[in-house]
């Protein structure tokens, strides 16, 4: 798993804190989970993991949901991600089964599988990327019969719930839930900025997947952890791409509307 070191920053609240940050890749160790994930995805079950959720069409968000209705709207939207030796995260972004993922994800891989909710797997190619926003999409070769795509969310407040959904340490559709910490947080180097920070947690093979607000709206893609201790361990602090920015915008500024 690639890591960051975190700057101090000069500009106080809307600067990163100090340590390092490590992007959320499960390596080589995760393999294992995984067969054990694809068993359990294919319908026969799995001992620790939790079920994936029926495809359902998304219904138009409109008030605040309990943390298992948002997991229930948007579990469908997950997809789990294989590439070369690292396990990641994803989320159907668009009708026509677009996925978006975190670059260092997919980074050089030759060979990337998917697993949808509904035990569909298919290869992918990678159709877009932005290693300087950790971004990335995929184009699936082949769609579930249902194809659920996550609604993209709207402002983004400092102490706002949401709930990230993933694939931590192979185990697929974990759910989380926490608070926005703060907005605008950059790594050290300029090498990510403009960051949500976020405190549910979240580690190795959550990259890629979904931070979403208390409407189930997808706000923001995870992307690293702050690693002070350089040992993959979530230590209270994460960090995501605002949707906005990850659709292809500017400082938030996206095809989709304004900063989130």
């Amino acid at each position: 798993m690639e890591h960051l070191p975190q700057e101090a920053g000069a500009a106080g609240a809307r600067r990163a804190v100090a340590g390092r940050s490590g992007r959320l890749i499960a390596g080589a160790g995760a393999l294992v989970m995984v067969a054990a994930l694809a068993y359990w995805l294919g319908g026969i079950g799995g001992s620790g993991g939790q079920a994936a959720p029926s495809p359902s069409p998304t219904p138009s968000p409109s008030a605040t949901l309990t943390v298992p209705d948002v997991y229930k709207r948007v579990g469908p939207s997950v997809v789990v991600i294989q590439a070369g030796k690292s396990l990641g995260t994803g989320v159907i972004a668009a009708d026509d089964g677009t996925i978006l993922t975190a670059h260092h994800v997919v980074k050089g891989a030759k060979d990337v599988n998917l697993t949808f909710a509904d035990g569909t797997k298919a290869k992918a190619v990678v159709s877009s990327s932005n290693p300087k926003r950790d971004v990335a999409t995929l184009k699936p070769a082949k769609l579930p019969e249902i194809v659920v795509p996550a609604t993209l969310g709207g402002g983004v407040a400092v102490g706002a719930p949401v709930v990230a959904i993933g694939n931590p340490l192979g185990l697929a559709y974990s759910v989380s839930t926490g608070v926005v910490s703060g907005l605008d947080r950059s790594a050290e180097q300029g090498d990510l900025s403009g960051l949500i920070q976020f405190d549910a947690s979240v580690n190795p093979g959550s990259s890629g997947g979904p931070l979403l607000d208390a409407r189930g709206l997808l706000i923001g893609i995870v992307v690293s952890i702050a690693d002070p201790g350089g040992d993959e361990a979530f230590a209270g602090i994460a960090f995501a791409v605002p949707i906005g920015v990850a659709l292809g915008g500017e400082d938030g500024e996206g095809p989709d509307g304004p900063r989130i």
